[in-house]
């Protein structure tokens, strides 16, 4: 375990400067998406830095909850193209390819509504709420609050996502990051068995598997599966309460899937930011992890879980209509970092010092 701290400690040091280049192509790839935008665009997109909607968000389709800044949809192609390189440079291959499948699987969405409205099975009035909330693969918002040239936020935001980073100097943070799928497996359509949050689902049910009955008892919590993460927006943004079992309390072979439930989270972010994490989870160790589970041990029926340490958050819950759990949301948090409030902090206070 000494080692493995040090090499730890070691890799969290020299990742510094890989962190600030990495900074560095993110605000290089922004500044050249702003500029490919219209006139009209480039004043949509600006929000200040104590602009209440930099730190406000949703999950919601559109319908339900106006977004600020500039509609994905109404991008010219070459505003496309250099915003897939913002988010290209700012998250790993696998989480860069769930955010698109996630917008894709807003218009499927749809289309499987229109289809259950063509065979009579929803009325006239369902699909016309259901039209009303707008699923659409456009509608997807971006905002820029700040200067990326000295304290920033990016905020990428609409149905089932909830990207934000927030910079200031070399430091950055990607939290709170939210991630869903509705439905989370598609059951129709030419895109029948597409699961954009798969490994989320599964290595969850892996874990819980691989637990002997008295350590799934304690991982077990009593009650009704949430019906959103307990951290929903409208909710306290950190959990205080540690609940489940400890990682401690985990075998070394248990300890490896909990570790592989844990990357798929943290390997959404660009390579440099998910290193530093994992260095963090080394340096205090897995044993200090907590892990609890809520619902059924099956497939497509309600269950959550839980995944708490010191320095992190995660959230999985897994609800639908009736019976058929089909419809996903999750979430990866930093504690104290929400919207960067220690990094803006800590920037502050460096530039006022100065």
């Amino acid at each position: 375990m000494k080692s493995l701290f040090l090499s730890s400690l070691v890799l969290f040091v020299c990742m510094a400067p890989v962190q600030a280049q990495s900074l560095d192509q993110v605000r290089a790839k922004t500044l050249t998406f702003l500029q490919s935008l219209e006139e009209e665009q480039q004043s949509q997109i600006h929000l200040a830095m104590d602009d209440s909607s930099r730190t406000e968000w949703t999950n919601l389709p559109l319908g339900l909850a106006p977004r600020v800044g500039v509609r994905y949809g109404d991008l010219s192609e070459k505003s496309k193209i250099a915003f897939h390189q913002v988010l290209s440079a700012l998250l790993s291959s696998q989480g860069y390819l769930k955010t698109f499948a996630i917008m894709q699987v807003d218009d499927i969405l749809h289309e499987l509504f229109e289809i259950q409205f063509q065979r009579g099975q929803i009325n006239e009035n369902s699909i016309k709420m259901i039209r009303g909330l707008n699923w659409d693969y456009g509608n997807y918002y971006i905002a820029l609050a700040g200067n990326p040239e000295g304290e920033w936020g990016l905020k990428f935001e609409g149905h089932h996502i909830s990207i934000n980073l927030t910079g200031a100097g070399d430091e950055f943070t990607m939290t709170p990051f939210f991630l869903g799928s509705d439905p989370a497996v598609v059951e129709d359509t030419q895109y029948a068995g597409l699961r954009p949050l798969s490994k989320e689902e599964d290595y969850g049910f892996w874990l819980i598997h691989a637990l002997d009955e008295g350590q799934k008892a304690k991982a077990t919590l009593e009650g009704k599966v949430p019906g959103d993460i307990i951290t929903s927006p409208e909710r306290p943004q950190w959990l205080e309460e540690f609940q489940g079992i400890k990682g401690a309390e985990l075998d070394e072979g248990q300890q490896k899937i909990l570790h592989y439930l844990i990357e798929e989270y943290i390997g959404n972010l660009h390579p440099s930011k998910a290193e530093e994490y994992l260095a963090k989870l080394h340096a205090r160790g897995m044993g200090e992890v907590y892990f609890a589970w809520i619902g059924s041990y099956e497939p497509m029926k309600p269950h959550y879980y839980v995944i708490h340490s010191p320095d992190f958050l995660i959230e999985y819950d897994n609800v639908g209509f009736l019976d058929n759990a089909n419809h996903i949301h999750t979430i990866w948090r930093e504690k104290g970092n929400n919207f960067g409030e220690d990094i803006l902090k800590k920037h502050r206070m460096e530039h006022s010092h100065n």
